[in-house]
């Protein structure tokens, strides 16, 4: 029978105590020195708003087309260039037209012709007639004469002009400065009244619009400025109207800039809408530690600090919400800046 001694007791607890290994002595949290300036976190009122989802859409956007119907000899421009107010886009044939141009040019010469030689026959008269040498019937048909002649040449010019109107439908331009979205023809295609041939958006300033209840709307008014999202970016928008859009149903509109083009036309969007307030917890955003997917911040005690998992709501200004992780009274850590 072997006997147990204290000396085999203590070589037993240090194999144990080696088996175990570092993994099982449980992790504690780590404390460092406090490095940077410790801040009170403190119960404060935040505007309470509702999250809206919606599109961004560009303010001008035009399908432009054309009212005559012909064959399309150039397409200029290529989807995402950008084009000027004014610039010439797509041309059709309209060779019949200028033939008939030179028609009506001829007319209108004929028609100026004949405006002064009846300008000319009713002065003749109206000074025989001051001299008695004509008679009242005589002036009265030169009058009548010179009416015709004028009459005559104000038709010409107007059959000139809309002559010059429907020519112009030959060259499609720019309705406005913008980027070309969607080319619909292509050179030899057949061009319809009305058919579209270029899609232009004006992106400089985009419309976001929401759908929300009527409670959501309230006390909201045109030119308020509020919070919005655009994609993964966000954004400051002005307020430019609220309407009802249906069965307890209100759509609402507000303009972003864009005129350096960050954000993207067609993005969904949101926009924050104000509800009054209420109570949060808010950190300095430079306090807050990103880990991976963790967010968390430092926690001062005893002159010493410990990392802390924190979950976070909205960004206020400088300030970030803190929806669990820390509680009113404690301090955080907000680093010295580099």
């Amino acid at each position: 029978m072997r006997m147990f001694t204290p000396a085999a007791g203590t070589v037993l607890l240090a194999l144990l105590v080696g088996a175990c290994g570092p993994e099982a002595t449980p992790a504690l949290p780590e404390r460092v020195a406090m490095k940077g300036t410790p801040v009170g976190v403190t119960d404060t009122m935040v505007p309470e708003v509702f999250e809206a989802a919606g599109t961004a859409a560009p303010v001008r956007a035009a399908t432009v087309s054309t009212k005559l119907m012909g064959t399309v000899t150039a397409v200029l421009v290529h989807e995402g260039d950008h084009v000027t107010a004014g610039q010439l886009m797509v041309t059709l044939d309209a060779r019949d037209l200028v033939a008939r141009r030179s028609q009506v040019e001829a007319g209108l010469a004929a028609a100026v012709a004949m405006q002064a030689d009846a300008a000319a026959q009713a002065g003749r008269i109206r000074g025989l007639y001051a001299d008695s040498a004509a008679t009242k019937a005589q002036l009265d048909q030169a009058e009548t004469g010179l009416a015709r002649a004028d009459a005559a040449v104000a038709t010409a010019r107007a059959t000139a002009a809309e002559l010059a109107a429907t020519t112009s439908y030959a060259e499609v331009r720019a309705p406005f400065a913008g980027i070309v979205t969607r080319r619909f023809v292509d050179p030899g295609a057949f061009a319809a009244p009305g058919a579209p041939l270029v899609a232009v958006d004006d992106a400089s300033t985009l419309r976001v619009t929401v759908s929300t209840a009527p409670e959501a709307v309230r006390g909201l008014r045109r030119g308020r400025v509020i919070d919005a999202t655009i994609g993964d970016s966000t954004a400051r928008a002005t307020i430019e109207g609220a309407v009802p859009s249906g069965a307890n149903l209100y759509t609402v509109n507000a303009l972003v800039p864009n005129t350096g083009g960050h954000f993207l036309s067609g993005s969904a969007a949101t926009l924050a809408l104000p509800r009054g307030t209420r109570p949060a917890l808010l950190v300095p955003a430079r306090a807050v530690i990103h880990q991976a997917d963790l967010t968390g911040v430092r926690v001062v005690s005893a002159g010493a600090s410990s990392l802390r998992w924190v979950r976070l709501g909205r960004t206020n200004g400088a300030m970030v919400e803190v929806l669990s992780g820390v509680a009113s009274g404690d301090t955080v850590l907000v680093p010295a800046e580099q």
